[in-house]
């Protein structure tokens, strides 16, 4: 997919670009390919549900910077990895709401700052990563996985990881 275009607030390109890294490590996975989810890309999530939140609580800790000689820069935003649905379900409901995160924190009001959140923003973005985790231990950890022998296979698989640069 193509760039969404531009922001004044390196730290939502932060915030952008870490949820871009784990839609990709979610669309990857090893759960990706079938109708549960491994403990290990259960334990990856949380790490990354952990870490967002914590980037996000540590830049609105952060005081409002002054930055009255280079704002407005320019920050072209990464293109937006393509993640075309998988044969999980639970990862297509994660992938869906992480992209929606991202995209309702470039699209509000903070990216035309030069650094922090606007209130509103921050709570859109916690707001999904609370639940984002509460789907992880609610739904996830205790409603499957499931058996299902007659509609599956039903995507193809999501493709190996990265091979080096």
């Amino acid at each position: 997919m193509a760039s969404p275009g531009i922001v004044y607030n390196h730290d939502v390109v932060g915030a952008y670009n870490r949820m871009n890294r784990f839609l990709v490590e979610l669309h990857r996975s090893v759960s990706a390919g079938v109708s549960l989810m491994t403990d290990a890309d259960k334990g990856r999530l949380g790490s990354y549900l952990a870490n967002i939140r914590g980037y996000i609580a540590w830049v609105v800790s952060q005081p409002q910077l002054d930055l009255p000689e280079s704002h407005p820069r320019e920050y072209v935003l990464e293109d937006q990895p393509n993640t075309p649905e998988v044969e999980n379900e639970e990862i297509n409901d994660l992938l869906r709401m992480f992209a929606a995160a991202r995209d309702e924190v470039i699209r509000g009001q903070s990216p035309r700052l030069g650094s922090g959140l606007v209130a509103f923003d921050e709570k859109r973005i916690l707001a999904a990563i609370t639940k984002a985790e509460a789907f992880l231990s609610g739904y996830i950890a205790l409603l499957t996985p499931l058996d299902l022998p007659e509609s599956s296979p039903d995507a193809p698989l999501s493709g190996p990881g990265r091979t080096g640069v």
